[in-house]
């Protein structure tokens, strides 16, 4: 076996679908001493680039008034799992224009969404029932 195909053999297999613009949850291995916990990292992702092993994404968010960006590889055993909490609707390919944006003018506008298994569980067009008219006594 090649170096290559060793190297992407260690590759994860299932990653999250998720492009710019998302609000996403990256949950990071982090080791303090001997001990190991999961941190979770909420933010809007604002970059990705690279491809295959060397692929990258990076995650903005503002933590007590302040900007923090992270750059997390997307195949790194560091990243434990990444949840899309939103989708966002954009228009560039890198949202680097958020870092001088405060308030609201720092959010990203959520796509509509579709709901399919909604509109499929919808039952079919009924006939209305038709009354026989009533009869009259006279």
């Amino acid at each position: 076996m090649s170096l290559i195909g060793a190297v992407e053999e260690g590759l994860r297999r299932e990653v999250a679908d998720f492009s710019i613009g998302d609000t996403v949850r990256v949950s990071v291995k982090v080791s303090e001493g001997d001990k190991e916990r999961i941190q979770p990292f909420d933010g809007v992702v604002i970059a990705r680039k690279g491809s295959h092993t060397r692929e990258t994404f990076m995650v903005r968010k503002i933590s007590f008034g302040v900007g923090v960006e992270k750059i997390f590889p997307v195949h790194s055993p560091a990243v434990v799992k990444v949840e899309v909490l939103k989708r966002g609707r954009i228009r560039r390919a890198k949202l680097y224009y958020l870092r001088g944006k405060k308030g609201k003018a720092a959010k990203v506008r959520e796509k509509e969404r579709v709901y399919t298994a909604k509109a499929a569980k919808q039952p079919a067009a009924t006939k209305p029932v038709e009354t026989p008219p009533a009869e009259s006594g006279e």
